[in-house]
């Protein structure tokens, strides 16, 4: 439950709302209260001495008061609705915002499966409790206290029966609710894991056809599936259970009402309707105990998602913002690792570096590129530039500042990335190039479209720049993709430009055509390119080559020819020459 407090600071700004809907409910519990009484005065009064003026008014009553008690439930309801659902949005917004200002180091370790049920199922079920903690609890609650009252004003004694029944619920609804917070959460756990699957195997769609593993994917979605329906099953089983077994003691007791109630009015101390009436309180008594039971089953579900959504709101950004950061940033470009080291972090268990000791200096308008065999340590090097990652020891400075002392979304503006599997949104290819600068200007896009080499194709689709992506940009092939992520990077002008095997899937000519027209446009940026070809970095001012994580060697492209039997390894095995 300090859960639900946690999260339930969404809820004040619907205060009144919260407010209206009890109160409301007020109205519709006292009138149903209201109405066994006049029952009994019907009975009793009306019908016992054949006064059908007694029967007609009261009807009237009865009927005026029903109509009241709608009115009351109706606006309770729509309250509570409204107050739960605007807590749901907001819950949901800053479940999204927070997913956002997490760190790279975070998300590695929360699957994307996972975050989307948090935020969809996990934050449907804290909405749906919040909602019927208002609704059902505020009116099971006081139709509980006030049938009781009124079932003891009507006959003290039969009233008695409450003391046998209630324990009997209470003590059952505790072992059930216990017992169903476990299991709800082996349910939440097993959509965690099936949602994980289809994310996987819809964005894979191709490859897992490409291989042939469907029927692979098929038998690991039935295992998870089958895991998730038994947890289900066993859910609602004790739901199941549970409601005829609360049935029966309600049924318990309007028989021993009934019958206790009989032998009384046979000896003349109670009357036919005065007993009417009890059994109508004793069943609005029970009902509402029945009522909050089913809520208490909704809630302990509804706590398993609330300490699934709270992990996420507890978890602390790995990078953070200096306490103090240096506001000024107009840089340069000049950008230093000193003695950098680095390693991921997956929990407490210690991992072999990354990256280790890693020194060089990159001055403005330089291009450095980065070579090395798959697993060097390439890309954690260059994501360690626009802090997606911290280092682990040393530091990297910008113009001789520590850049974890800029503000992160400055230091970022300032560097423009483009990656080898090159994402593209669901929009226009404008939208898609605009995306780090929406209020560019159309021939802005156009000059970074042409550098990379991007706007011939584009002007061939019908709408050109127009033309809409399909989701993850599926309608173009992987080089046109990558071109558009070139002139997404270009277009926001960075002072660092970072290329990331980003023309991998482009033939060498059109490779030829980028490499000319970017060579003008990096005298004006430091810029990283990491390459698997070498026909790529060949007229880079720097290479850095990496082996297992360190720097093998360094220097321009005829040096390390020389010099480095690594970089002549791999430059012979491409080119074929020595």
């Amino acid at each position: 439950m300090d859960i639900f407090k946690r999260l339930i600071r969404f809820l004040r700004p619907y205060w009144m709302l919260a407010l209206a809907a009890p109160l409301l409910m007020i109205i519709e519990v006292i009138t149903e209260l209201m109405l066994p009484k006049i029952m009994q005065h019907i009975i009793d009064t009306g019908v016992a001495n054949s006064d059908l003026s007694v029967v007609i008014r009261s009807g009237i009553l009865m009927s005026s008061l029903t109509f009241i008690g709608m009115i009351g439930g109706i606006g309770g309801a729509v309250f509570a609705i409204r107050a739960a659902m605007f807590t749901g949005s907001d819950i949901r917004s800053a479940l999204f915002k927070k997913i956002q200002g997490l760190s790279f180091g975070n998300l590695d370790r929360l699957e994307t499966g996972q975050l989307v049920i948090r935020l969809t199922n996990d934050v449907t079920q804290v909405q749906e409790a919040i909602f019927f903690s208002i609704h059902i609890m505020i009116r099971g609650g006081m139709t509980l206290i006030g049938s009781v009252v009124m079932a003891f004003i009507t006959s003290p004694s039969l009233a008695m029966i409450f003391f046998l029944l209630g324990p009997i619920i209470v003590i059952f609804l505790i072992f059930v609710v216990k017992r169903t917070i476990r299991i709800f959460t082996g349910v939440q756990e097993g959509l965690d894991r099936l949602n994980t699957v289809i994310v996987e195997n819809f964005s894979g769609m191709r490859l897992v056809k490409s291989f042939v593993r469907m029927d692979y994917e098929k038998t690991k979605f039935g295992k998870i599936n089958d895991y998730l329906t038994n947890q289900s099953i066993k859910a609602n089983k004790v739901g199941a259970l549970s409601r005829p077994f609360m049935m029966l003691v309600v049924n318990m007791g309007i028989v021993c009402a009934i019958w206790f109630g009989g032998l009384k009015i046979n000896t003349g101390s109670m009357m036919l309707g005065q007993l009417i009436a009890f059994v109508n309180y004793l069943m609005q008594a029970l009902m509402s105990i029945m009522m909050v039971g089913m809520l208490l089953m909704r809630i302990s579900r509804a706590s398993a998602s609330a300490k699934r959504i709270d992990e996420v709101f507890e978890s602390s950004p790995e990078i953070q913002e200096a306490p103090k950061p240096v506001m000024a940033l107009n840089p340069r470009g000049r950008l230093c690792f000193e003695n950098v080291s680095f390693s991921y972090n997956f929990g407490k268990t210690s991992h072999t570096p990354i990256l280790k000791n890693i020194s060089f200096t990159a001055e403005p308008g330089e291009t450095i590129a980065v070579v090395g065999a798959t697993g060097s340590g390439k890309t954690s090097l260059i994501n360690l530039i626009p802090r997606f990652y911290d280092v682990t020891e040393g530091r990297i400075t910008l113009d001789n500042v520590d850049i974890r002392d800029f503000p992160i979304e400055a230091l970022r503006k300032n560097i423009g990335i483009s990656m080898q599997n090159a994402l593209l949104f669901s929009g226009t290819i404008q939208d898609n190039i605009r995306y780090g600068r929406p209020d560019a200007a159309d021939d802005d896009v156009i000059t970074a479209a042409c550098a990379a080499q991007a706007h011939g194709f584009i002007t061939l689709f019908p709408a050109g720049y127009d033309s809409l992506v399909g989701q993850r940009g599926v309608n173009l092939s992987g080089g046109q993709k990558q071109r558009i992520a070139i002139a997404r990077a270009l277009l926001i002008d960075p002072a660092i430009l970072i290329l990331d095997d980003s023309t991998s899937a482009v033939d060498v000519e059109t490779e030829g055509h980028i490499q000319d027209a970017l060579s003008g446009l990096k005298k004006r940026r430091t810029s990283f390119i990491v390459a698997q070809r070498v026909s790529t970095i060949l007229n880079a001012d720097r290479i850095i080559v990496l082996d297992n994580g360190m720097i093998a060697a360094g220097g321009n492209h005829d040096t390390l020819l020389q010099t480095s039997p690594i970089y002549r390894e791999i430059y012979d095995s491409q080119l074929g020459k020595g």
